[in-house]
């Protein structure tokens, strides 16, 4: 049995100093300190551990993929930065800290995410260890999953949403853009860099649309029920900012129970990995008892 624990420790040390020695090259401005500032504020680091997940379930040796799944770290912590701006959720703090335009001003905060989003894949480009054509692949299956058919897309469709009432069809695409897509290609790619065969890489897409499903649901809950010192950031600012959630959708009750009934879904998605799907199973189950 793993210590997931003990896993998730151990490769979240691994990632930090990679992403540490990342932006230690330096660049003709200080924006450095404003990309680190977000970038090195600690976080769960879903997005590669799930990555490394999932390389280590298909085949093992996930360590080798770190400029990858570090690249999937810096887009989320681009798209943190703005969505913390006064023009989307306006929010002050992040993770326990003063938001980034809060400490640097919005105009450094904005340059700091399309740093970081940049130097995402200068990073993800230095992958070794990967067929070429693979890599242009990967490269493409990320950039899709950042933009307009992926993240951007689903944050526009929020904001454009502003409060008004969306059916269950509108409300989970919304959301298979704004959160799924980057936990979709994180897992996918895990699956692609391990060499998982058609059928095994169709499992691990389904899985992945059904766990950003659970993410975005249990996040929503949280927005309710949770506390800012385990949030790290306002509790309630999706009611002030009259956003449209699965707690508005469905009330608190459904929402719950639409969790338990996805997170089934998810799990019998992974039975064609035996029992090393142990591992993804475990990141299911967190979501399930997550404070933050």
């Amino acid at each position: 049995m793993i210590d997931f624990k003990r896993y998730c420790a151990e490769k979240i040390e691994l990632i930090n100093a990679y992403l540490e020695n990342c932006l230690k090259e330096g660049s003709i401005s200080n924006i450095e300190q404003a990309m680190r500032y977000s970038l090195l504020a600690g976080g769960k680091r879903l997005r590669p551990l799930l990555l490394m997940a999932t390389v280590d379930v298909v085949a093992g040796k996930s360590q080798q993929y770190l400029p990858v799944a570090a690249g999937l770290e810096m887009i989320h912590t681009y798209s943190l930065i703005h969505d913390d701006l006064p023009a989307l959720d306006n929010d002050d703090y992040r993770r326990g800290k003063l938001t980034n335009h809060k400490v640097f001003g919005e105009d450094i905060a904005i340059l700091a995410g399309d740093a970081l989003l940049t130097a995402a894949f200068e990073c993800v480009a230095t992958q070794k260890f990967v067929d070429s054509q693979l890599l242009v692949e990967l490269v493409g299956d990320i950039a899709k999953a950042a933009g307009r058919l992926g993240m951007v897309g689903g944050q526009t469709l929020d904001v454009q949403a502003n409060g008004e009432f969306l059916n269950c069809a509108a409300l989970q695409k919304m959301h298979e853009g704004k959160t799924g897509a980057l936990f979709k290609v994180a897992i996918v790619s895990g699956g692609k860099l391990a060499g998982a065969n058609p059928e095994q890489l169709l499992a691990l897409e389904k899985f992945a649309t059904l766990y950003g499903l659970v993410f975005q649901i249990t996040d929503d809950i949280l927005d309710v029920e949770g506390e800012f010192a385990d949030l790290g950031k306002p509790v309630g600012s999706d009611v002030r900012n009259g956003k449209v959630t699965y707690v508005s959708a469905y009330g608190l009750q459904g929402a719950k129970d639409l969790v338990l009934t996805l997170t089934q879904e998810a799990k019998a998605e992974l039975n064609i990995f035996g029992d090393k799907a142990e591992l993804l199973i475990a990141f299911l189950h967190q979501l399930l008892t997550r404070k933050n």
